[in-house]
């Protein structure tokens, strides 16, 4: 499935309230994958047992904290060495491309898993040439894309879907490694909806061999 250009514009000002978005939501569905993507190099690139950033691209601090947290846990539970980014990036240095780098470079990561909400008001299509496109072709071209271009949906529908995207970036090749984009319909509650977005991404990762299965 892909998404058909809209004309929203993105505002990266707002905040992601998401709350507020789906006060009355009475229906909850599992993220679902409606696309999603591997450069045909990720083969070569091997995340286990080294240093991996959460990155959740938002305004909204509670959001991004609370996301970083899950996410790291649940790389951490997988094999690889998951760091929430608000831990080691001040938040002043956050959104600015030029000015993260170095704190991504001097902590050690060796790879970045940044989502990133998309709003389905405002549709993008996710073909094999996005991926590869300036802006996200490298880790550093997206950094400064993704922060420039948040779009935070309004609270006037009565069905909410929350779109998502999320990437891997190698940091030392500064490359996409994989990338995917996910619906969520009338999320709950902000716990439940990083919960089963965290939860989804993580076993998408799995079927495409970039973790490793919890051992029981």
């Amino acid at each position: 499935m892909m998404y058909a250009e809209g004309s929203v514009d993105m505002k990266p000002t707002l905040c992601f309230a998401l709350a507020a978005l789906v006060a009355s939501a009475t229906v909850i569905a599992a993220p679902k994958f409606t696309s999603v993507w591997k450069t045909p190099t990720a083969y070569e690139v091997s995340l286990l047992g080294k240093k991996v950033a959460a990155l959740i691209i938002t305004q909204d601090d509670s959001l991004r904290v609370a996301g970083e947290e899950a996410l790291a846990q649940e790389l951490t539970k997988r094999g690889l060495q998951g760091v929430a980014t608000y831990r080691f990036v001040p938040k002043e240095e956050t959104t600015v491309a030029e000015r993260a780098k170095g704190w991504f470079e001097r902590a050690g990561v060796e790879g970045v898993l940044a989502m990133r909400p998309v709003s389905m008001e405002k549709t993008t299509a996710y073909t094999p040439g996005t991926w590869v496109s300036p802006s996200y072709g490298t880790l550093w071209g997206y950094y400064g894309y993704g922060w420039g271009t948040m779009y935070i949906p309004g609270s006037s529908s009565k069905e909410t879907t929350v779109v998502v995207e999320t990437t891997i970036y190698s940091v030392p090749r500064n490359s996409l490694l994989w990338a995917a984009v996910s619906e969520t319909k009338d999320p709950k509650t902000l716990a439940k909806f990083i919960q089963d977005l965290v939860g989804a991404s993580v076993k998408e990762l799995q079927r495409q061999g970039l973790a490793r299965q919890i051992k029981k």
